[in-house]
């Protein structure tokens, strides 16, 4: 998300996605699909920013600034969900990260 913001020109503190977009799909995730983990992941994000873009364009502005994404590169602390690695393939972004878990596994489920 702040890697979009800074490619459309927006503010990073900036709020972009509407809690009422958010709060619904926190609750599908544990209330209905049983997650422990209601924080969305990249993908989650990626429409929740797109259905926000119906009624606020500082939202339908990163979601044209997307295809600016091709080819610029992302590290991450730690070793993220083949979820997400396939999410920044699919994007063009390159990606890296630190031989470490997330969480005392060794292994996403």
């Amino acid at each position: 998300m702040n890697a979009l913001k800074a490619l459309a020109g927006v503010d990073d503190d900036l709020l972009v996605i509407d809690d009422e977009v958010i709060a619904p799909i926190c609750h599908l995730k544990t209330e209905h699909l049983k997650s422990t983990n209601p924080r969305l992941h990249s993908d989650e994000t990626l429409l929740a920013l797109a259905v926000s873009s119906r009624g606020n364009a500082i939202a339908a502005q990163l979601m044209d600034s997307i295809n600016k994404l091709k080819g610029c590169d992302a590290h991450f602390s730690v070793i993220i969900s083949p979820t997400d690695e396939n999410l920044y393939r699919t994007l063009g972004i390159n990606v890296s990260c630190e031989p470490k878990f997330e969480q005392r596994r060794f292994y996403h489920k």
